[in-house]
């Protein structure tokens, strides 16, 4: 399989937040490169168009948007 994406990605489990409209959800982050990463989510939950993930106990935010989608896991793009 052809690797397409521009930065490594490096497996992590740790526990972060979205936020969007004043609402927090938690999630686990599976993995992270520069350019996004993969959450997974306890239970569905529509996503706006940009968002915020924050891991805390790395003081790490950064603004997001999704790219895919599969069940209850979602890839996310940093976006500047």
């Amino acid at each position: 399989m052809i690797e397409k994406r521009a930065a490594q990605r490096h497996r992590v489990f740790k526990g972060g937040t979205i936020t969007f409209e004043n609402r927090g959800v938690a999630c686990t982050v599976r993995n992270m490169s520069a350019g996004g990463a993969a959450i997974d989510l306890d239970s569905p939950v529509t996503l706006p168009q940009s968002f915020t993930l924050a891991i805390t106990r790395d003081n790490f935010v950064r603004n997001c948007r999704a790219v895919w989608r599969s069940d209850r896991r979602i890839g996310l793009a940093f976006v500047q």
